[in-house]
């Protein structure tokens, strides 16, 4: 986690256009940062604080600091896929200031020691990382951990992640003693009893390639009975990890409707890909969900257009070569994602479907914090946009100064063999896309321009 208070120097970012969602401002705008913090922001030229350094935002937007909240570091036990510092190295080129750590790793982050050792300075991460911790011990589904000790130690949120929890009776419990403690609780949408052996989305592109696929109906289900046990249980907060399906979304804006706390987020190759455009038998097109159909990925971008998403998630998954050159029902399941989230939200959301840079920046800032509260280890204050002390995702005074600066008109184009990732399993490898990040700054740190 990076500390703020060993943060002394103080930049000034000058002739920005700022977009702040959660304070409402989209105008220009000076913005002063010291000492981790944000110090002072006003119209051009109004600022009354001095600075160290200058930096000058013209024709760029400035932007709270992005928020991942579904991030795959492999750490511990993957180092050969992805390390906490070429994950965060990643993170900062795709302007992520934070990023929400998922514990399918090897072992399985489901106790505080996992959790204190993926917060250690000696792992190298460039931005803040918040584990999140595993539900069940082992993931296993049976046994709950202990969420008040990993609470305290800095987990925000649970999750079995690729493992989604079947049995009705233990995802009572979990969402039970989440509500109980204020604590998120992420699903993974999919009942595996229907999806074994399934390597991409039923439909008529896998009935052409001999391909089992995975039903709609497998993640809907799954959706629909967690919905119902999230709005008759007091206080639980219920999380719909990487939503792909239109018959899914159905079920989560009944929850919205009836003011349950159930959030969700949405990949940017879900609302980019469909299963059409899968090449044959290529894995770097493998994920799990799949890509789905181009009425599935209609609504979804209906979703994120309309204000009922809550996020743009990566579920950043890298993994070595060997374990994606192979058969492709062999092939392991995702895709990196951290490079191109803001770049194919622009090209595709802004440029395509003319939703306003507002709600992009909407949906990678404040909304990420309307799901999870970003605190520090041991705190007792709750409630959207806290971090301990520091406000996250916004950028008023005495909020963190976390922040993102991109060219909204850079047109360039993503090449893989290039990427800080320890991985190369993208679809998008040679796409020209329209967004560039061009400084990303963590606690008041540049830690990357490009």
């Amino acid at each position: 986690m990076i500390n703020p208070a060993k943060i002394r120097s103080s930049l000034l970012i000058k002739r920005g256009h700022l977009i702040d969602p959660a304070a409402r401002i989209d105008a220009p705008m000076d913005v002063l940062l010291k000492d981790g913090r944000i110090a002072e922001v006003a119209a051009p030229g109004k600022i009354k604080g001095s600075a160290d350094e200058n930096f000058d935002a013209r024709g760029l937007i400035v932007a709270p600091g992005f928020i991942d909240l579904h991030v795959h570091l492999r750490e511990p036990g993957q180092s050969y896929k992805e390390t906490l510092a070429t994950g965060t190295a990643a993170a900062a080129a795709g302007g992520f200031t934070s990023i929400c750590t998922m514990p399918n790793t090897a072992p399985v982050v489901d106790s505080v020691e996992w959790i204190e050792w993926l917060r250690q300075p000696e792992r190298g991460a460039l931005v803040n990382v918040f584990p999140i911790a595993a539900a069940t011990r082992a993931s296993k589904g049976v046994a709950l951990t202990d969420f008040r000790t990993l609470q305290t130690a800095g987990a925000i949120a649970v999750t079995d992640d690729g493992k989604p929890i079947l049995d009705d009776n233990v995802m009572r419990e979990v969402l039970i003693l989440g509500g109980e403690l204020n604590f998120p609780v992420v699903q993974h949408a999919e009942d595996t009893r229907l999806t074994e052996n399934c390597s991409m989305h039923a439909g008529a592109r896998s009935f052409r390639l001999g391909l089992r696929g995975m039903t709609a109906a497998a993640e809907a289900s799954i959706v629909e009975r967690d919905v119902q046990l999230a709005m008759h249980i007091p206080n639980a907060r219920l999380h719909v990890a990487h939503l792909s399906t239109a018959d899914a979304l159905k079920c989560v804006r009944r929850a919205k409707r009836a003011k349950a706390r159930v959030t969700f987020e949405v990949t940017p190759h879900h609302f980019t890909l469909t299963d059409e455009d899968m090449r044959d038998y290529d894995s770097n097109y493998k994920m799990n969900p799949p890509l789905r159909s181009a009425s599935d990925r209609e609504a979804i971008l209906v979703a994120l257009a309309d204000g009922t998403a809550d996020a743009i998630a990566t579920d950043h998954a890298p993994h070595a070569a060997h374990e994606k050159e192979m058969e492709f029902e062999r092939a392991a399941f995702g895709i990196i994602g951290l490079e191109t989230a803001l770049a194919l939200a622009i090209t595709k959301l802004h440029r395509e479907r003319r939703i306003p840079l507002f709600r992009i920046v909407e949906l990678f800032t404040a909304g990420p914090v309307r799901c999870f509260d970003l605190r520090d280890p041991g705190s007792s204050v709750r409630g959207s946009l806290v971090h301990g002390s520091l406000l996250r995702g916004t950028l008023v005074r005495s909020s963190a100064a976390d922040v993102t600066i991109f060219d909204p008109k850079k047109k360039w184009t993503f090449e893989a063999s290039k990427s800080r990732s320890k991985s190369r399993n993208t679809p998008f490898d040679g796409w020209q896309l329209t967004g560039k990040v061009v400084a990303t700054i963590v606690a008041g740190k540049i830690v990357h321009s490009g």
